[in-house]
C-alpha cells in the first residue's frame, strides 16, 4: 500500500487526509510513534479488551513529509487487509472505528474529504 493524500480502510465510504494543523508534536501526543525511516504509525487495536492479542487492528502511517498518509484495518499479525463495513456482525469494530476517527478529527490530525 502507498502513501497517498487521501485515503481510507477497505471497505470504508468516508475518505480521510491530514489536516493542514497536524505537526509531528500533534501525532506523538495523540499515540503515533517515530519509525527508523522517520515515518509516524500508529497501531491501534479494534477489539473491546485491548490486552487480548487477537482480532484487527488499526494501522495509520503518516509520511516524514506530513503530506501522505496509508491506513488499512489488518489482523492481529498485520499481514492481511481485512474489510470490516461488508460483515454485519463487525458493527462495534465500525463504531470504534469511527469514533477514533472522530477524535483524531477533533485533535486536528485528520479532515474528513467530501467525494
Amino acid at each position: 500500500m502507498a502513501f497517498e493524500t487521501q485515503t481510507t480502510v477497505l471497505g470504508c465510504p468516508q475518505l480521510y487526509q491530514l489536516a493542514t494543523t497536524a505537526k509531528r508534536y500533534t501525532l506523538r501526543d495523540n499515540g503515533f510513534t517515530e519509525t527508523n525511516g522517520g515515518n509516524f504509525q500508529l497501531i491501534r487495536p479494534l477489539q473491546a479488551t485491548p490486552q487480548s492479542k487477537e482480532g484487527f487492528q488499526l494501522k495509520i502511517t503518516v509520511a516524514k513529509d506530513m503530506k501522505t498518509v496509508k491506513m488499512s484495518i489488518t489482523t492481529a499479525n498485520g499481514l492481511k487487509a481485512v474489510n470490516i463495513f461488508k460483515d454485519p456482525k463487525h458493527e462495534m469494530l465500525r463504531e470504534k472505528f469511527t469514533f477514533l476517527m472522530d477524535g483524531f478529527i477533533d485533535r486536528g490530525l485528520f479532515e474528513e474529504v467530501t467525494k
